[in-house]
C-alpha cells in the first residue's frame, strides 16, 4: 500500500493520518509492531495505561528509558507529508512559507529546510553559502515528480547540528556525522564508523530477502481469508438449518410429555370413576341396613314406651325377633378403598440431569482427541489448566462457550471456582485459585462428555516448594549431572546445560518431560542463551574453550573465540545479534559482533569476578552478577555504568555470592545467590522488592522466568533443575 501511495498524484488521507487523533502525523513515532502515531497521542496514551499497548493491534510495548521520545521516528511518512504538501503547494493561490506573501507565480521546494519557497525567497536562498549545497527543487519538476524518494528530508546530527548524518557506526548501531567520526566514534577497535549508502545497501538487501519470504506467506494467509469468507457466508444457513432441527427434536420431546400427560390423566379420571361407582354401591347397602334398623328401632321404641300389656305381648316375640335377627347379622361397613395419587415414577431432579443428554451441537470434534495440560499449581496463585479442542483430523477447531464445562473440587470435596476462556481457536483456559495445598479433582465435560482422561487430579503445592523437578542425576535421557546454565527457548521449553554430560536437554516446562538432547563441544559448557532465529548459543570454559552457535535441532553452526577471551561464562543475546559474555578470568563483559567479533569491554576494571549475565534492551542496560564483589552492576551497551546494587550479606538486598540473573516483563531483575539459596527481585533502578523463595536444590545457578510466569533454577549440586511460582 505504502508503494502505491509514494506514486499517487493524490494522497490519500488515511495513510498520513494518525488513527487515533484522526489528524495529518506530528512527528510520526514507529512502535516496534511497526504502527506508527503521533509523538503526543503516544505521550497521552502511555499516560493512560501501564504497559503501553499498540492503539491498533494492542501488542505490549516496552518502552525505552527516554519514553515516547527514545522511539524512531517515521521519516517515511514525513517525507509523504513533505511530498504532499509540495505538491499541493505548487498549485496557485498558495503563499511563500518564508515570506508569507508571492501568492502568486512559481513554488521551489527546499527538502533541507522541508518550506516552499516563492522565486524571490529561492534566488535569496542560493545566495547564502550556509544553504549553498541545499537540495531546492523547482517548480516544474515538483509537478512532474511522482516519486517520494525525491523528498528525502535531510537528518542532522544532534550533537553538531549543522552536519548531515552520513556515516553509521556499526559498533553502536547508531547513525553519525562527520564530526562524530573524528570524536565520538573514531575508528578502532572500540568503533566502526562505515558510509551509511554501504550499510544501507545490505540491510535493502536483508529487506528485499524478506519482501520474497513474505510473498508465499501473503498468498497464504490471503487464501485462508478467503476460506474464512467461504465458511462464513455457509454459517447462517446451517445455524438456519440447526435451529429447525432443534425446535422439530424438542417438540417431538414435548408432544411425548403432553401425550403422556393425556394418558395419566386419562387414568386418573378413570380410577376416579371406577372407585365413585364402587363406594356409591358399598354406600346405599350400608343406607339400606342403616334403613331397616332404623325402622325396628322406632318400632321396638314405640312400644316401650306407649303400647298396653296386651300390645307388648301380642308384638313383643316378633319385635324380638327381628331386632335379634338385625343385629346378630354381619355387616362389613368398610370402604375398602385407599386415596388415589400421582406417582414421580422418574424424579425431575433425574430429568433435569438427563436433559443435558436431549441433544446437542454436533460438529467435526472428537472429544477421544481433546486433551488436558494442567499448569503446575500453587497454593493462593492463579493457576490454569488448557484445553485443546480439535477435530476429527486432529486440528485445533472452535467450540462454543456453551458446550464446555469446567468442575474442581479440594481434597476435601469442596467446590473451587473456575473461569473459562478462550485463549485462542480450539485452545481453552480453565483458571482457579486453590486455596489449600493437595490433591485437586478436575472435571472437564465438552457437550456433555468427559474429556480424554477426565476427571483430572491435580497436584497443588505450596509456593515454598518447586512445582517441578527436573532430573535426577545420571547420564541417561532426561537425567542430569551438574546443570549450569538454563534458558527459555521459542517454544516456551525449557534448554539446559547438562555439564557433566557435556549436553544441551530441552525439556516441556509443564511436565518436565525430556523433549530432546544435542551434544555440545568445549571441556565445560557453562551458560546458554537463545536468540530471535531460536538458536542456541553456549559457552565452555578451559580447553577448547569459546562460544558456539547451534540449530533450533542442536547442530554445531558457528564457534566463536576472540583473542580477548579467556573464560566465556554467562552469555546473553540481543535482538540484532549482538552477544554480551561474562570473562571470568579477564573481569570483565565482552560486547561481541553477530559474527563473534569484540566491539568492546564492559567493566574492566569494576567487576572481579563476573557468572551471568542478562540484557534489558527496551532500557539499553546490562546486568552482571559479581559472585566476588557479592554485587549486580548494571552497564549500558556503550560501557558506562549505570548503577550498582548490592553487598554482601543475608539482609533483603545483600547477597551471598549471587550467581544467576534474569529480567521479568516489567524490567524487574532477578537474582539467586549460591550460598544462601535465596532468589530475590528488585525493580529496575536495584530497589529490593522481594524474596520469592529459598531454593531447595544445592548449587543454583543460571535462572531463566518462562513467559507463564515460572522461574527455572539449574542446580548444580542438586544435579536437577527446579520450578518454582513467579506470579
Amino acid at each position: 500500500m505504502a508503494s502505491k501511495m509514494a506514486s499517487d498524484d493524490d494522497f490519500g488521507d488515511q495513510f498520513l493520518t494518525c488513527s487515533v487523533c484522526m489528524l495529518h502525523f506530528r512527528d510520526p513515532r514507529v512502535l516496534p509492531c511497526l504502527h506508527t502515531f503521533c509523538r503526543e497521542c503516544l505521550q497521552e496514551w502511555a499516560a493512560k495505561q501501564q504497559p503501553l499497548e499498540c492503539p491498533t493491534c494492542r501488542t505490549q510495548v516496552s518502552l525505552p528509558d527516554q519514553g515516547v521520545d527514545g522511539l524512531r521516528t517515521n521519516f517515511y511518512v514525513n517525507n509523504l507529508l513533505d511530498f504532499a504538501a509540495a505538491k499541493k503547494g505548487a498549485g496557485p493561490g498558495v503563499p511563500c512559507q518564508v515570506c508569507e506573501g508571492n501568492v502568486e507565480g512559481s513554488k521551489s521546494w527546499c527538502a533541507d529546510c522541508a518550506k516552499l519557497l516563492c522565486e524571490s525567497c529561492t534566488l535569496l536562498h542560493r545566495k547564502f553559502p550556509l544553504f549553498e549545497d541545499h537540495e531546492v527543487t523547482p517548480e516544474n519538476t515538483l509537478k512532474a515528480e511522482k516519486d517520494v524518494g525525491k523528498f528525502h528530508r535531510k537528518r542532522h546530527c544532534h550533537k553538531h547540528k549543522k552536519q548531515e548524518l552520513v556515516f553509521y557506526c556499526e559498533s553502536c548501531n547508531a547513525l553519525v556525522c562527520t564530526a562524530c567520526t573524528v570524536v565520538d566514534h573514531r575508528p578502532g577497535k572500540d568503533h566502526n564508523p562505515v558510509e551509511i549508502a554501504t550499510v544501507a545497501q545490505r540491510k535493502k538487501e536483508t529487506l528485499q530477502g524478506l519482501l520474497q519470504d513474505m510473498g508465499p506467506r501473503l498468498k497464504e494467509i490471503q487464501a485462508s481469508i478467503k476460506e474464512a469468507e467461504r465458511k462464513i457466508s455457509n454459517l447462517m444457513p446451517s445455524k438456519e438449518a440447526a435451529t429447525d432441527q432443534a425446535k422439530a427434536y424438542f417438540r417431538q420431546l414435548a408432544d411425548l410429555l403432553q401425550k403422556r400427560e393425556q394418558e395419566i390423566l386419562s387414568q386418573i379420571d378413570e380410577q376416579c370413576r371406577a372407585d365413585g361407582k364402587a363406594l356409591q354401591t358399598k354406600k346405599e347397602a350400608i343406607e339400606f341396613e342403616l334403613a331397616g334398623l332404623t325402622s325396628a328401632q322406632t318400632f321396638c321404641q314405640q312400644a316401650v314406651e306407649h303400647g298396653s300389656d296386651v300390645h307388648i305381648l301380642e308384638v313383643g316375640n316378633q319385635v324380638q325377633t327381628r331386632v335379634e335377627t338385625l343385629l346378630a347379622k354381619q355387616l362389613d361397613l368398610e370402604s375398602n378403598w385407599s386415596e388415589f395419587q400421582f406417582v414421580e415414577n422418574t424424579a425431575v431432579s433425574d430429568v433435569e440431569k438427563e436433559v443435558e443428554n436431549f441433544g446437542g451441537v454436533k460438529t467435526n470434534v472428537d472429544v477421544s482427541k481433546f486433551q488436558v495440560a494442567a499448569k503446575p499449581a500453587v497454593q493462593g496463585f492463579a493457576c490454569i489448566a488448557e484445553l485443546t479442542t480439535t477435530n476429527q483430523e486432529g486440528r485445533p477447531c472452535v467450540t462454543n462457550s456453551k458446550a464446555v464445562t469446567a468442575n474442581m473440587e479440594d481434597p476435601s470435596g469442596t467446590e473451587i471456582p473456575t473461569q473459562l476462556r478462550m485463549k485462542s481457536e480450539g485452545v481453552w483456559e480453565i483458571s482457579y485459585v486453590p486455596k489449600v495445598t493437595g490433591k485437586h479433582r478436575l472435571e472437564v465435560k465438552v457437550n456433555s462428555q468427559h474429556v480424554t482422561g477426565s476427571p483430572f487430579d491435580v497436584p497443588v503445592k505450596g509456593k515454598d516448594t518447586p512445582v517441578l523437578t527436573i532430573g535426577p542425576e545420571g547420564s541417561g535421557v532426561g537425567e542430569l549431572d551438574g546443570p549450569v546454565g538454563v534458558a527459555v527457548d521459542k517454544d516456551g521449553n525449557i534448554a539446559v546445560v547438562d555439564q557433566g554430560n557435556k549436553r544441551v536437554q530441552i525439556f516441556d516446562t509443564d511436565t518436565g518431560k525430556p523433549l530432546n538432547s544435542f551434544p555440545v563441544d568445549g571441556e565445560y559448557p557453562y551458560g546458554i542463551a537463545v536468540d530471535s532465529n531460536g538458536r542456541f548459543l553456549v559457552t565452555s570454559v578451559k580447553k577448547n574453550l569459546g562460544i558456539r552457535r547451534y540449530s533450533k535441532e542442536g547442530e554445531l553452526l558457528n564457534t566463536f573465540k576472540p583473542d580477548r577471551m579467556t573464560c566465556p561464562v554467562g552469555v546473553a543475546v540481543l535482538q540484532d545479534g549482538r552477544m554480551v559474555v561474562a570473562d571470568f578470568i579477564q573481569q570483565s563483559c565482552l560486547l561481541l559482533q553477530p559474527d563473534g567479533s569484540l566491539i568492546r569491554d564492559i567493566g574492566k576494571g569494576l567487576l572481579q569476578f563476573p557468572e551471568f549475565v542478562t540484557a534489558d534492551e527496551s532500557r539499553g542496560v546490562v546486568y552482571v552478577t559479581d559472585s566476588g564483589a557479592h554485587k549486580v552492576f548494571a552497564f549500558d551497551l556503550g560501557g558506562n555504568l549505570k548503577f550498582e546494587f548490592g553487598k554482601e550479606g543475608q539482609s533483603d538486598g545483600e547477597f551471598k555470592t549471587p550467581t544467576g540473573v534474569t529480567i521479568d516483563p516489567a524490567g524487574n531483575i532477578i537474582v539467586v545467590n549460591i550460598d544462601d539459596r535465596r532468589l530475590q527481585v528488585f525493580g529496575p533502578d536495584g530497589t529490593f522488592v522481594r524474596t520469592v523463595t529459598i531454593v531447595k536444590g544445592g548449587g543454583p545457578h543460571g535462572i531463566a522466568l518462562t513467559p507463564d510466569g515460572y522461574i527455572a533454577v539449574a542446580c548444580f549440586w542438586g544435579h536437577c533443575v527446579e520450578m518454582y511460582r513467579y506470579k
